[in-house]
């Protein structure tokens, strides 16, 4: 069987490996392994989603990373909103590494578990939610983490996602239309969308 980044409990050879990022003007630390996403550097679709993300127009509460993956996204958002961000994901390696993360970099108020999507969460309702969805695990499970967002924002609350044109952006627009009545590309680089639907009252 072909093992993905989107396994349960990848069973692959470690390969571990450790590098340096500056994310929001930190420099980060990050441990990464074989069978994580993107283990060599920070994908570009992370950074752009990163640098894109801005929550001063968001309601007060927490943010939920959806397919957190080792950590980027939501380590670096905690560090520069200063919120609680809850990080989950599939890949029991990634999440280990995540854990090593936020204690390496020095960031304490991450909640970090295992949740297929939004299958365990442990606050009721979130200020904001952001995934770099994995597009190879198909359309159903990034269509799931656009519909399931909806109910777990708060009024004005945002979901945040990254996608490439060439990968389903523009179906995922589509549908966050649908969901939200509203979705905004927030910013288009080398081919990478970042699209942004809003709760409304």
């Amino acid at each position: 069987m072909t093992e993905h980044y989107f396994s349960n409990s990848p069973e692959t050879a470690h390969e571990r490996a450790q590098f340096t990022f500056e994310l929001k003007g930190k420099k980060f630390i990050f441990n990464t392994d074989s069978h994580v996403f993107s283990k060599n550097t920070i994908d570009f679709g992370s950074r752009v989603l990163i640098d894109a993300f801005d929550d001063s127009e968001l309601p007060e509460g927490a943010l939920l990373d959806v397919g957190c993956g080792y950590g980027p996204m939501g380590l670096s958002l905690a560090y520069s909103t200063g919120r609680f961000v809850e990080m989950v994901d599939v890949n029991e390696r990634a999440l280990g590494l995540a854990k090593e993360n936020a204690a390496a970099n020095g960031i304490e108020q991450v909640d970090i578990h295992v949740s297929s999507i939004y299958e365990v969460t442990n606050q009721e309702s979130y200020a904001g939610i952001v995934s770099n969805p994995p597009i190879r695990a198909g359309k159903q499970v990034v269509h799931g983490i656009l519909e399931g967002a909806y109910p777990l924002l708060k009024e004005g609350g945002s979901l945040t996602v990254v996608i490439q044109k060439k990968q389903g952006a523009p179906s995922a627009q589509k549908k966050m239309a649908e969901v939200f009545g509203n979705c905004e590309i927030v910013t288009k680089e080398k081919g990478y969308l970042i699209l942004r639907s809003v709760k409304e009252a």
